[in-house]
């Protein structure tokens, strides 16, 4: 089975018809939702929406460990995660995607650990997302002609706020291309539960060091428009997701003290 997180713009898929929808409460609490069950191209499919389905769970209130752990206990080996992001850098342009390889955590309020009580995990997360399903994207975008950059580094700040212009200026003196609020602790967890995981960055602005500040009405513009190139993704990506396993699957191995 392959999980889609829906972000941003993408709570209510059409990708699939929706054959069931499951209720799941972990031991980390509950989802941010039912997980809708389905099947694209012959593959089964556990959707869950980050933010809910009318968008009403804010960045840093989404329980990403329950989230994960559905996952998880539903049988997913690879998730494929979408985010609405902002740009850092003029040629990442507002309407394109971006297949980040990296991150930098400026969360500060979330849990971001699955080993917080009779055992410690130092997972290795170098290589935050799986090579793979990063590939995967990268050759269904170009076979699709979507604009996208196959790599990137995103900044996570907390949120829900956008940032100051001065943040916005540091964040560019990082050298990084992208920032967002959602993608940190999501991709720890799933390397804790070692399920393969990949963002799709759905870029929708400018952030503010390039222009006047950012806002919602602007944002929902963009990312409608992107919200078709990513159902077109997924549908091209989801039969190139091979079931055998990688070193994705294994983190835990060296991670145990």
């Amino acid at each position: 089975m392959i999980g889609l997180i829906g972000g941003s713009g993408f709570e209510d898929p059409k990708l699939f018809k929706i054959e069931e929808e499951k209720t799941i409460v972990t031991e980390f609490g509950k989802p941010s939702g039912k997980i809708k069950i389905g099947k694209i191209a012959g593959k089964k499919i556990a959707f869950i929406s980050r933010h809910g389905t009318k968008h009403t769970i804010n960045p840093t209130n989404v329980n990403y460990r329950a989230n994960i752990q559905a996952l998880k206990d539903l049988g997913v080996k690879k998730i494929l995660a979408s985010s609405a992001v902002g740009s850092l850098k003029e040629e990442f342009r507002p309407g394109e995607l971006a297949f980040v390889d990296q991150f930098i955590d400026r969360t500060t309020k979330r849990q971001q650990t699955f080993f917080d009580k009779e055992q410690v995990a130092h997972v290795s997360v170098a290589e935050p997302f799986c090579v793979n399903l990063r590939k995967h994207l990268i050759d269904s975008a170009e076979k699709l002609k979507i604009p996208y950059h196959e790599k990137g580094t995103v900044v996570v700040i907390e949120g829900p706020r956008f940032s100051t212009k001065a943040e916005s200026l540091l964040f560019r003196s990082w050298n990084a291309e992208i920032i967002g609020m959602t993608l940190v602790p999501e991709a720890i967890l799933a390397r804790e539960a070692e399920i393969c995981y990949a963002s799709i960055a759905l870029i929708t602005d400018y952030d503010v060091w390039k222009e006047k500040p950012v806002d919602v009405e602007t944002v929902l513009k963009v990312m409608k428009e992107n919200s078709r190139k990513l159902q077109q993704l997924i549908e091209k990506v989801i039969p190139l997701i091979e079931e055998k396993d990688c070193e994705c699957n294994t983190a835990l191995k060296h991670a145990l003290i």
